[in-house]
């Protein structure tokens, strides 16, 4: 792979790093302002419905949480490959990792024989 095309790979794994950083902040202050919904703090102002609906909202919200945390867990580890000169290698077989995969799935870690492989398991 090039040095331009590694450099625009960078560029875009930072971009969804702090992305995601954004995305983790916004749904860790919802959950904070919403959490009196779901204690039952307020439940003699609101219906049982409603608080049935605030704790669906905020189990929700919690696994949003989680997808970003794991996605930004990726996007660390591949720039982390990156600095230590190892970027590019699948982490199961220690091939190359086709450079087209790798521009359409900047975090990718696994060549796509092993994250079929992964997948069929």
């Amino acid at each position: 792979m090039d040095a331009a095309t590694l450099a625009n790979i960078k560029a875009a794994l930072e971009a969804e790093r702090d992305r995601l950083a954004h995305e983790i902040s916004d749904l860790e202050r919802d959950s904070a302002t919403n959490l009196s919904d779901t204690s039952g703090e307020n439940n003699y102002r609101d219906h049982m419905a409603d608080q049935g609906s605030a704790t669906f909202g905020k189990e929700l919200d919690m696994t949003l949480e989680g997808a970003a945390r794991e996605m930004q867990a990726t996007v660390l580890a591949a720039l982390a490959r990156i600095e230590a000169g190892t970027y590019g290698t699948c982490l199961r077989c220690g091939q190359p990792v086709d450079a087209e995969r790798l521009v359409a799935m900047p975090a990718a870690g696994l060549c796509i024989a092993c994250k079929e492989w992964e997948e069929s398991r």
